[in-house]
C-alpha cells in the first residue's frame, strides 16, 4: 500500500511536525510535505495557534507545482473554519492528486470528514502511514479529543533505591544537571505544570521553564486544598497560576487574586481537591499535556485516582536508605492488584538513568 518513498516523505513530515513541540498548544503538532515527480516542492509545519497550518505553508511554497502532486500530512487536514480556513478546500483547489495522511484527526469536528471530502473531490487518499509515530507526537491532543482529559505525565527524580528526599525534607539535588535540563525540556512541551502545596512549602519552586529555550511558559497549577500557599511563594511571582482548592476562604482568595491567581474550588467527599474533576476542567481549558512535579503524597493520590498516563523517572547512582519514597500508595495483599506499566524507553542522561513508562492500556 505504501512505498519506501512514501515512508521517507512521511518521516520528513513528522520531523517537521516535531519542530512545533513546544509552541502549538492547544493545537496539534503537524507537518506537511508536498512531492511532485519524486522531488519535494513544498514543506511546512504548524508553529502556533492562529498561524497558518502546515498544509497551507507547504502549498504556498509549492505554488503551481502542487498540481498533480502528493501531499504527505501527519494529521488529517481540517474541514472546518476555526482561527484559520479549512485546509481541505485549499488542497482541492491546488489540484493535489494524492494525499497520504498518518492518522485521522480525533477532533469530533473533523474525525474523517476531511479525508471524505478529499475523496469526493476525486483525490486518491491513503491513511495510516506511520500512524503510531504521529499519535506519539500528539498524546495530549489525542487524549483531550478522545477522552476529555489531558495526557498526564508525572516526573520523579529519585535515588537508585527509589527515594526522593531525606526525612528532613532535603531533596536538592538528587540527580545531576543534565537530568534537570532534560526535565525542563519535558516542562517546555507541556501546556501546564502541576504541583502540590507540600512541594511549594518544602522547596519553594518557581515551576517554570528555565534550563532550555522557550518562548512560552506553561500554566502553573497548584493543588492546595486549604489555600495555605504563602503570598511570597516563588511560583506566584510571575506567570499564570491556577490554584485548585476545596474550601472557601474569601480573604485569602482576594489576596491571591490581587497577585493574578485564579481560584478554582473542586471539593471531593473527603474535603480534598477532586483530582479527576480537576483533570476534566484542565481539558476543558484546552490543556493537552499536563506535567506533574509533586511530592510523594500528591503523586500517590493522582495514581490512586487513575489520573496518570505516563511516568518519567530519573534514577541517580546513589542510595539514600530510610528516606521519602516516590509514591504514597496503599500496601497490597495480592500481586495481581499491582499497577502494571509498559516501558517506553530507558536512556542515560548524564550520570543518571531516565525511564519513561506508561500506565498499561494508555497510548
Amino acid at each position: 500500500m505504501f512505498t519506501a518513498a512514501d515512508h521517507d516523505h512521511m518521516a520528513r513530515a513528522l520531523e517537521l511536525a516535531a519542530l512545533g513541540l513546544n509552541s502549538t498548544t492547544p493545537n496539534p503538532r503537524v507537518g506537511a510535505v508536498i512531492v511532485k515527480d519524486g522531488r519535494v516542492v513544498g514543506e511546512g509545519w504548524h508553529r502556533r495557534a492562529g498561524e497558518p497550518h502546515a498544509e497551507m505553508l507547504a502549498l504556498a511554497q509549492a505554488g503551481a507545482k502542487a498540481r498533480g502532486a502528493t501531499a504527505y500530512l501527519t494529521l488529517e487536514p481540517c474541514s472546518h473554519f476555526g482561527r484559520t480556513p479549512p485546509c481541505v478546500r485549499s488542497l482541492i483547489d491546488a489540484r493535489i492528486a494524492r494525499v497520504v495522511a498518518a492518522m485521522e484527526d480525533p477532533n469530533p469536528r473533523v474525525n474523517g470528514q476531511g479525508l471524505t471530502q478529499l475523496r469526493e473531490a476525486g483525490i486518491d487518499v491513503r491513511c495510516g502511514l506511520l500512524q503510531a509515530e504521529a499519535r506519539a507526537l500528539n498524546p495530549g491532543f489525542v487524549s483531550r479529543m478522545a477522552r476529555g482529559l489531558p495526557w498526564v505525565r508525572m516526573k520523579v527524580a529519585a535515588s537508585l533505591d527509589g527515594r526522593t528526599a531525606l526525612r528532613n525534607g532535603e531533596s536538592q539535588w538528587i540527580t545531576g544537571e543534565a537530568a534537570r535540563a532534560d526535565g525542563h525540556a519535558w516542562r517546555a512541551r507541556s501546556c501546564a505544570i502541576l504541583t502540590g502545596i507540600g512541594t511549594v512549602r518544602d522547596d519553594d519552586p518557581q515551576m517554570n521553564v528555565r534550563l532550555v529555550e522557550t518562548d512560552r511558559q506553561p500554566l502553573k497549577v497548584l493543588v492546595d486544598s486549604r489555600l495555605e500557599v504563602a503570598l511570597e511563594a516563588s511560583l506566584l511571582r510571575a506567570g499564570r497560576v491556577l490554584i485548585a482548592c476545596a474550601i472557601d476562604n474569601p480573604g485569602k482568595e482576594a489576596e491571591l487574586r490581587d497577585r493574578g491567581c485564579e481560584i478554582l474550588k473542586l471539593s471531593d467527599a473527603r474535603g480534598k481537591v477532586d483530582l479527576p474533576a480537576l483533570m476534566r476542567e484542565l481539558a476543558a481549558r484546552q490543556i493537552n499535556e499536563l506535567h506533574v512535579e509533586a511530592g510523594f503524597r500528591l503523586n500517590g493520590s493522582l495514581l490512586r485516582e487513575d489520573c496518570v498516563d505516563e511516568l518519567v523517572i530519573y534514577l541517580a547512582p546513589a542510595l539514600l536508605g530510610d528516606a521519602v519514597g516516590m509514591f504514597d500508595l496503599p500496601p497490597l495483599d495480592d500481586l495481581e492488584r499491582r499497577r502494571k506499566l509498559s516501558i517506553v524507553s530507558v536512556d542515560r542522561v548524564g550520570d543518571d538513568i531516565r525511564i519513561v513508562a506508561r500506565v498499561e492500556g494508555r497510548g
